[in-house]
Order: structure tokens, then sequence, then C-alpha cells
């Protein structure tokens, strides 16, 4: 029998679906190292912001060897429009050069082989790769059911009395230690995020516009009422 933090995941999942229906995925799981660098490029910005700056890395670079043969210089510039460029350049030529020297070439296919535990103790080793970026790899490329936890996913499973944590990485491990086994996690990751761009914003929600309204704990509910349709929808990690 699910324990309670199980069910009210299993509960939340089915409103979602019932709101946003079952999200649209990449036909072709993304190749691991590229989602990683796009999930470094998203950090602290928003999806639109670190896709371009996606691109013009893509666009410039053939293949991500080539990357390693120009200054950080040239990096920076192609990712400035995500923001925090020298943390971001840095993070993704520091990576690059560990994988050269831990195999002789730049790929992560060998992660496919190791366990969940195995990757995010490997990934997180490394400088500017957190529990988040691990987790995305984990979801979106190995098609793990693993449920990354961004800002919004942790505002929400906390509003939603899924969780009662301080932080991102807490909410990550107890979401986790307690997820369905049924393979649910890119659904709920994905419409949490959908339903925390939309409706259930950081401050002043749409509280009316909420399919969980009575049963939510948050104490700062409002009566706004988001009039249009949901429109912030561009996931990056979708797009990869």
């Amino acid at each position: 029998m699910e324990n309670l933090i199980t069910q009210k995941i299993l509960k939340i999942n089915s409103l979602l679906v019932e709101m946003y229906g079952i999200p649209n995925k990449a036909e072709t799981a993304p190749d691991p190292l590229d989602l990683l660098i796009a999930t470094i490029l998203s950090q602290n910005t928003n999806d639109n912001n670190s896709y371009s700056a996606y691109l013009n890395l893509i666009n410039r670079f053939s293949n991500w060897n080539e990357l390693l043969n120009v200054g950080i210089g040239e990096v920076k510039d192609l990712i400035k429009v995500a923001g925090l460029t020298n943390q971001k350049a840095n993070a993704i030529v520091s990576f690059l050069n560990f994988l050269s020297t831990k195999n002789g070439h730049v790929s992560l296919d060998f992660l496919s082989n190791m366990s969940n535990n195995e990757i995010m103790e490997l990934l997180t080793s490394q400088k500017g790769i957190g529990i988040k970026t691990a987790s995305c790899v984990l979801l979106f490329a190995l098609e793990r059911n693993v449920c990354p936890v961004d800002t919004h996913v942790h505002r929400l499973v906390n509003r939603l009395g899924i969780v009662n944590t301080k932080n991102p990485v807490e909410s990550f491990y107890i979401l986790n230690d307690n997820f369905p086994k049924i393979n649910i996690a890119h659904q709920f990751h994905t419409n949490l995020i959908l339903h925390g761009r939309n409706i259930c914003r950081p401050k002043n929600p749409f509280c009316l516009n909420c399919f969980y309204s009575n049963l939510c704990t948050y104490e700062l509910k409002n009566c706004n009422l988001k009039s249009n349709n949901i429109s912030n929808n561009f996931l990056l990690l979708d797009n990869i």
C-alpha cells in the first residue's frame, strides 16, 4: 500500500492531467550531454533565453569537442543572453574538460549503464552541476522515473501539502524517495511547472483558477482570477 506522500502525488498528478493533459515530449530522448549543457544554461533565467543561448552554441559548434578548442571568452559571448555568463561558461568548459580527461572524448553515453544514484554522484561531483541539473539528465535524456525539483516544483509541492521543506534539495529527496513506481515523473514535473508559471505564481497566485484551491495549505490565498488561457508553456528541456 502506498504511503501518504505517494498517495498525494498520485492524486495531484491526476488533477494536473485533468487540467493540462499529458504533456508532449520529444519523440526521441535527447543526447545526455546536450541536455546537461542546456540545463546549465537554464539556471536562473527563463526557457526562451536559455534556448537562445543553446542554439548559439550548437549553431557555432558541430560537436562539443570543438568548444574545447576556442577561448572561454567566445563561449561567454555566445551564451550571454542566458545570464550568469562567467558561472555557466566555466561550468560547461570545466565539465567538458573533465569528460575529455576521463574518457578521452566528450560524451555521456556511458551513463546508460549506471544506476540513478551513481549518475547523481558522478554529475554533482563536478563544479556547477547540482541536484536539479543531474536529475534533469535522468528524466529527460535517460527517461528514468525521477522528478527534478526547481523553484516552481518546490513551491507547489509545499503549497499542495506533499512535503514541508525549506529548499528544493530537501524537496527532491523526500519527493523521489516516495515517488510512485509508475512512470509519471515527466507529466508530474512538467504540469507542475506549467501550473506554477501560470496559476500558482510565487506572488499573487490565481487561486480561483486552481484545481486544488479548497485543499491547498498555502495561507496567502487570494481571489485573483486569470481570464486568459495558459500561455507561458515553452519548456526548454522538451525541445533539445
